[in-house]
């Protein structure tokens, strides 16, 4: 998909329309916060024991029913005013497989 590298919108620093350039971010992997070590852990302590859906500590889905990845990455943009040089993140990204800024 083809973007500006540039684009008019309100700033809410200068609180007024300005230039903005568009930067595009790549976004650091972060790491799951729930491995089976963790979850053996928590019973050790109490936690997630008993009966019914136990949300985050419950039984984690068998291997066939997991599905792939989606095929496309969000965008994660960010927004530099031309005038303040402040930046702003992009409030909702939007799928797409290439990002080409023009």
């Amino acid at each position: 998909m083809k973007l500006p590298k540039a684009k008019r919108m309100y700033c809410k620093y200068c609180r007024k329309h300005t230039e903005h350039k568009i930067i595009q971010v790549k976004a650091g992997q972060k790491r799951g916060t729930l491995r089976h070590g963790s979850i053996q852990r928590a019973a050790k302590r109490g936690l997630g024991v008993g009966f019914g859906n136990k949300n985050r500590w419950g039984s984690k889905p068998s291997s066939p029913k997991r599905t792939g990845s989606k095929v496309s990455k969000k965008t994660n943009l960010k927004f530099k005013c031309s005038t303040c040089n402040k930046q702003q993140i992009q409030k909702q990204g939007f799928r797409a497989k290439k990002i080409e800024l023009v």
